[in-house]
């Protein structure tokens, strides 16, 4: 089983930047599909970035040239980097994690909540 932790979220302004941390444990972290997800007052959770454990990465239209998900396995952890960040990017972003290819894992954190508002 793996766990999930976020960190990183806050109240920042318009335009700023905040980086996203989420920690895992366990030993089977650098083969997973890591996720990141956000989940705004009254809307669907939807997927806002993705890295595989070959490092390839994907990103919703809305935050691609902005955001950046980066892994470092060595310390168990993805993160999210957030630029430019606007209003509408504010929701509880939560990490996620599978094992690719099959449904034996679908894990996921508590959330971490990011307001964007002056």
């Amino acid at each position: 089983q793996v766990q999930l932790v976020e960190s990183g979220g806050g109240l920042v302004q318009p335009g700023g930047s905040l980086r996203l941390s989420c920690a895992a444990s366990g030993s089977i972290f650098s083969i997973l599909d890591m996720n990141w997800y956000r989940q705004a007052p009254g809307k669907q959770r939807e997927l806002v970035a993705g890295i595989t454990g070959g490092y390839r990465t994907n990103y919703a239209d809305s935050v691609k040239g902005r955001f950046t998900i980066s892994r470092d396995n060595a310390k168990n952890t993805v993160y999210l980097q957030m630029n430019s960040l606007k209003p509408e990017d504010t929701a509880v972003y939560y990490c996620n994690a599978k094992i690719p290819y099959t449904s034996t894992l679908n894990a996921w954190g508590p959330g971490t909540l990011v307001t964007v508002s002056s």
